[in-house]
């Protein structure tokens, strides 16, 4: 008898891994989604923080050109192999598609607002933008960008990962939106500027090049990280708020790569190369903290929960688990 319930077990622990690992599956916790640019799909990270492991593709039908992934990886912009924009729900039984309502653009690049209700899609000089994430995606309006600022993909060379290849769009720090879609943050002419697709261009702060913003999720208060100045947060841009400084300039700062707010706005969360992990602004007490890791960050891409430090590659994925744990963890490489 107890011969016979070990083998009956072994065939269903057989069985279920096997359902684990067919292409697509997004059975168990996901903590969320990494574009391989090498093998042209989208992988989900399996487990939990700590725990975690690079699944099989995300199973779309086709190949992959660009994914850019909902920060709470819910939904993805995906081009496909012949350079065709699709929209989909990333849902537990898998990805369910979305009409965009007769898009007839490939986008330059992607970028969701802080909880991905509303996104951005870039063509040369204009940015549409998209309502009604991930349920119901809808055009707002557009906006024309000032200059040349934001017409092209950040090169891969420096501290910035190349963007055509990413699995979202939040590692384009140059450029945020709001979670309502009705502003967005621009850098340009010297300066961290305010749009709306009501015609809105205007000045919030100074700003060169190499400028970081970020907006906080609901409302509309601002972070601009200008690395030869400093680090500035803008209570309610949208209206008259007054840019305060949170730290001037150090060696951390400027390398910094990428700036993100935590999901109650409490907290400001800037990714530093030299120092080797996360800087930690706590908004209502006024002290700052690092989090350190054996890592060199180049992004700080939201992803569920968490915040990922690096892109897909040949060496472990770096995430930034800024609950109360506050820890920087890693994802073996995939090996095979």
């Amino acid at each position: 008898m107890n011969t016979r319930f070990f083998r009956t077990l072994g065939l269903v622990l057989a069985a279920g891994s096997t359902l684990a690992a067919q292409p697509g599956s997004l059975a168990g916790p996901v903590a969320g989604f990494v574009y391989d640019g090498a093998g042209r799909v989208l992988r989900p990270v399996q487990g939990v923080p700590g725990a975690a492991w690079i699944g099989e593709p995300v199973n779309f039908g086709f190949n992959l050109s660009a994914a850019y992934v909902a920060p709470r990886q819910d939904s993805a912009f995906v081009v496909s192999a012949d350079n065709a924009l699709h929209f989909f729900r990333l849902t537990s039984s898998g990805p369910v598609e979305a009409g965009l309502g007769g898009v007839n653009f490939v986008p330059q690049r992607v970028v969701f607002s802080p909880s991905g209700s509303a996104a951005a899609l870039f063509t040369p000089g204009k940015v549409h933008i998209y309502l009604g994430l991930p349920g119901a995606p809808a055009l707002a309006g557009s906006i024309t960008l000032p200059g040349a600022a934001g017409l092209q993909p950040v090169s891969a060379g420096g501290n910035r990962p190349a963007q055509r290849t990413t699995a979202t769009s939040s590692a384009n720090a140059d450029f945020a939106l709001s979670d309502d879609g009705l502003y967005a943050l621009n850098v340009s002419a010297g300066s961290a500027r305010l749009l709306s697709i009501n015609g809105d261009n205007r000045s919030l702060t100074p700003a060169g090049a190499g400028s970081l913003v970020a907006f906080a999720a609901i409302g509309h208060d601002a972070a601009v990280l200008d690395p030869a100045v400093g680090l500035v947060l803008i209570r309610n841009a949208s209206a008259t708020g007054t840019p305060q400084s949170l730290a001037p300039v150090d060696d951390n700062l400027a390398s910094a790569v990428g700036i993100g707010f935590s999901q109650d706005g409490g907290k400001l969360y800037v990714a530093s190369a030299a120092a080797q992990g996360v800087l930690a602004f706590d908004l209502t007490a006024g002290a700052r903290g690092t989090v350190s890791c054996d890592c060199t960050p180049a992004a700080l891409v939201p992803m569920g929960s968490l915040f990922r430090l690096n892109e897909f590659s040949t060496v472990p994925l770096w995430l930034f688990d800024a609950g109360a744990a506050q820890r920087i963890v890693f994802v073996p490489a995939l090996t095979n």
